[in-house]
């Protein structure tokens, strides 16, 4: 087993060390630039008006997620649940996937994006991209991401609680996020509920 002193976990060579790390430090640099500071800077830039409408909301998907990903290290340092070491690429294809949809979604829905449950005048549905499919698509690629990480680092027993967790925290943020997008855009939000899922095209 080989051991990083920047990660307080074991894998089975350098090399599945180094992959992972690079794709687990890509996406904290992901959320840093491509959901935190480009939306600021196009709203900023846009003189974009925010109605924050949260609830609590973006405080309980951080602490989710903060959450998560010490449950998942403590399980893999621990070794609870192993999986075997043949889940390791198939975990960071999902990290990366799940890097990709999130990122694009932000991208695809622009000045409407906020970390924060938000409305703006003159919003509007986006139904271009993953919004053709589902509603969430930035809250799906985090579960992927996740999902991923748990595999990389070996532990279903970290994925269940993980999938625990996300259903309780994202639960609450989607009905949070709906009931004011119904309240500020009305009919027309309403009628893509209906022809939308939420996280998982055809099925949730």
């Amino acid at each position: 087993m080989v051991t990083v002193p920047w990660l307080p976990v074991s894998f089975s060579s350098f090399t599945e060390a180094a992959i992972f790390s690079v794709v687990y430090f890509g996406w904290a640099a992901s959320e840093i630039i491509g959901s935190l500071i480009f939306p600021r800077i196009r709203q900023h830039r846009e003189g974009v008006k925010l109605e924050r409408k949260d609830r609590g909301s973006g405080l309980a998907v951080n602490a989710g997620i903060f959450a998560s990903i010490f449950i998942i290290f403590a399980c893999s340092w621990v070794r609870i649940g192993v999986l075997p070491d043949g889940v390791f690429y198939p975990g960071i294809a999902l990290m990366i996937g799940g890097i990709i949809l999130r990122q694009w979604a932000i991208a695809v829905l622009g000045r409407f994006f906020s970390v924060l449950v938000s409305v703006q005048t003159g919003q509007t549905i986006v139904r271009s991209g993953p919004y053709r499919f589902i509603r969430h698509p930035s809250y799906t690629g985090t579960l992927l991401t996740m999902t991923g990480i748990g595999l990389a680092l070996q532990s279903w027993a970290a994925l269940l609680i993980l999938w625990l967790i996300f259903g309780m925290v994202y639960g609450y943020r989607i009905r949070v996020e709906e009931k004011a997008l119904v309240a500020h855009i009305g009919d027309d939000y309403i009628a893509y509920m209906k022809t939308t899922k939420m996280l998982i095209p055809f099925v949730l």
